[in-house]
């Protein structure tokens, strides 16, 4: 049995010393040619980054980013009734039934019928929600930090100004039309 140099460590498959040769340029893809021009398709695939990110830094909660963005708006506007909620958070009535749902499951929100109008459930955050997003918080700052870090300072803040352009501009649209 021969004994390998610490540089010749096998890692994931590469040694060490093959894993720090520079690389070429990537082969020719024209299937990412053509997606990597679509921005639908970039900002998904950014979501799911983003989401990655977020489950890595939380996994020890079983939570969602939609479900810590529900608990941020019910921490700062307790007894929101689901249409106002839905609305704070540009989500349809079905989701945010079901977001509400899951939360009153886990005892991070608590509804109650809307005295002004029975149709309706009014929903606050619990103890318990208002505990786990502070828990939380520097994580989900990280997360969001780890999104956008591939980004130069100057570059962050140009690409939050225009992906805040954007949706503002198109939720103005939908107000319209």
């Amino acid at each position: 049995m021969t004994k390998r140099s610490p540089a010749r460590k096998k890692t994931g498959g590469t040694t060490e010393v093959e894993a720090a040769k520079p690389k070429g340029p990537e082969p020719f893809n024209p299937l990412r040619e053509v997606m990597w021009r679509r921005p639908g398709f970039l900002i998904r695939r950014l979501t799911q980054i983003g989401q990655a990110i977020f489950f890595d830094l939380c996994k020890s909660e079983s939570i969602t980013p939609l479900q810590i963005g529900m608990l941020t708006a019910l921490s700062m506007n307790p007894w929101l009734d689901q249409k106002a909620l839905g609305r704070e958070l540009s989500l349809d009535r079905t989701t945010t039934a079901e977001v509400v749902k899951r939360l009153v499951d886990k005892g991070l929100v608590e509804t109650r019928v809307n005295p002004d109008d029975r149709r309706s459930r009014l929903s606050v955050i619990t103890k318990d929600g208002l505990n786990l997003i502070n828990d939380l918080q520097e994580s989900i700052h990280r997360s969001q930090e780890l999104l956008i870090e591939p980004l130069s300072p100057e570059d962050r803040a140009v690409f939050m100004r225009l992906l805040a352009q954007l949706v503002d501009a198109h939720e103005k649209m939908e107000k319209q039309g």
